[in-house]
């Protein structure tokens, strides 16, 4: 059996309605908070009106070095005591980043991997309430945050233990009014994130148990939450789906789609689930045609659990039904030129997340993938 550690936020509160929550869940950890939210902090000004005291900080897009830097002196201007992030897991990431900053100090690449010094965030984070508005990352339950580069081109990370959230609220509710792209590839990359952890040889016991819940709850509810947008128990579903991947991604380990979309997330600036997405059936069919016994039977297994058929590739058919049926572009489409790609395969092979990949990939392996997924 895989040795393992388990590690999540300090309460999760899940359910339709559970954003009435909110208030008395930041009151609980601070009196000044800093709401970080969307580009429209309009769109859930009934739910902010809620938090007393409370000032608010637009994370317009995906976060970038320049916002979170932003985000941090708003609110030590502030004088916050907790940080709530409402929003997609742009905006989650962002307010763990903010948190994180605020109490630590110093600049964003003094702790950013990669292209940072990589120092460690020694004093804990601000207290963070995660809400997340759609349903794909996980991030409510993660102890890390992702950043842009424009300078490198690049998606990094800042984690610490300290940045896990105090509390995540998942409310299915808060999701019904995503657009059908935001419903279709935040939840095709939630099943990813299930999926990859599954299959990884760092699978364990407990992450396992994770994956394949939530790869029944996508199998149940996705294409319906894209088909009839109002559907509250599929909306359910493929909640509960992301916020089950986060646990699993957490901890255990993903795989070559997640390692190829974090230097293809810098590199060409689509969504990260539209990314994922788009990668999701080459990376597939390279580890199928290399896999051994293990890795075959837990295909099998994830075959089964979205389509009913005891067959390694039936994952690849309900994929190919589900990505037409929601419409998924391919990289070309998302802006991946001829001359971007062999840079690309070089950072993804170098990704922590590629190490969890069930076969070993050269950088030859992943330049194919992607030319595959043009």
């Amino acid at each position: 059996m895989t040795a393992f550690t388990f590690a999540t936020a300090g309460r999760i509160a899940f359910g339709p309605g559970r954003s009435a929550e909110l208030a008395a869940a930041v009151a609980a950890l601070g009196s000044r908070p800093l709401v970080c939210t969307g580009s429209d902090p309009a769109r859930h000004a009934g739910l902010i009106a809620t938090i007393g005291n409370a000032a608010t900080f637009a994370v317009a897009g995906e976060p970038t070095l320049d916002i979170v830097r932003a985000g941090a002196e708003a609110a030590r201007a502030h004088g916050a005591d907790v940080v709530v992030g409402l929003g997609g897991g742009a905006v989650l990431d962002a307010a763990k980043i903010i948190a994180a900053l605020a109490t630590n100090g110093g600049d964003p690449l003094d702790y950013a991997e990669v292209i940072g010094r990589g120092l460690p965030l020694e004093v804990r984070s601000l207290p963070v309430v995660a809400v997340p508005t759609t349903a794909g990352t996980g991030s409510e339950v993660t102890a890390n945050g992702v950043v842009t580069s424009t300078e490198h081109r690049v998606k990094v990370s800042l984690r610490s233990a300290s940045m896990l959230p105090a509390v995540a609220i998942v409310d299915p509710e808060l999701t019904l009014a995503c657009p059908p792209a935001v419903t279709a590839h935040a939840g095709l990359d939630a099943l990813v994130q299930c999926i990859e952890p599954f299959v990884s040889p760092f699978a364990n016991p407990l992450t396992d148990g994770f994956c394949r819940e939530g790869i029944r709850r996508a199998a149940s509810g996705l294409l319906r939450a894209y088909a009839e947008p109002g559907d509250i128990e599929a909306r359910s579903d493929v909640s509960l789906c992301a916020l089950l991947s986060g646990l699993a991604l957490a901890n255990g380990k993903l795989g070559a789609a997640h390692g190829l979309a974090g230097p293809l997330g810098g590199q060409i600036g689509a969504p990260h689930g539209a990314i994922t997405a788009a990668v999701m059936v080459a990376v597939s069919e390279h580890n199928l045609a290399h896999a051994g016994q293990v890795a075959l039977a837990r295909y099998t297994e994830v075959g089964e659990l979205l389509t009913g058929r005891s067959d390694p590739r039936a994952f690849l058919d309900w994929w190919a039904q589900a990505a037409a049926e929601l419409g998924v572009p391919g990289l070309a489409s998302l802006g991946l030129e001829d001359a971007d790609i062999e840079p690309v395969a070089e950072a993804a092979s170098r990704a922590s997340s590629t190490k969890g990949n069930p076969v070993p990939m050269t950088t030859a392996d992943l330049a194919g993938i992607l030319r595959r997924s043009l």
